[in-house]
């Protein structure tokens, strides 16, 4: 089994910034594509940024140049760095991870969630 333990979330006012992070653990043979999600209710979860084993990377278009993913490979461990937040950029925030068992086979785990509140 695969956990992951997130961190870094909170209170934060616009214009600042925030750092999440991801560790994941337990049986990992590798990890293929870690990302971060976010979501508000009554809303679908979306893709924020994701991050290939390769550092290739995939932002959502609203946080392109304000928002920046990065992983330890080393530590199993990915991150957000979240700057000039705003208001719309209220959500819990879920990273995901990709790992192999060994095999062929990859299955994506879930972060608990860790909630940003940027208010107005």
């Amino acid at each position: 089994q695969v956990h992951l333990v997130e961190s870094g979330g909170g209170l934060v006012q616009a214009g600042g910034s925030l750092r999440l992070s991801c560790a994941a653990s337990g049986r990992i043979f590798s990890i293929n594509v870690m990302g971060w999600y976010r979501q508000t209710p009554g809303k679908q979860r979306e893709l924020v940024a994701a991050i290939t084993s390769g550092g290739s990377r995939n932002d959502e278009d609203s946080v392109k140049g304000r928002f920046t993913i990065s992983r330890d490979n080393a530590k199993n461990t990915v991150y957000l760095q979240m700057n000039s937040l705003n208001p719309k950029d209220t959500a819990v925030y879920y990273c995901k991870t990709d790992c192999g068992d060994g095999t062929v086979a990859y299955y994506a785990y879930w972060g608990q969630g860790t909630q940003v509140p940027v208010p107005s």
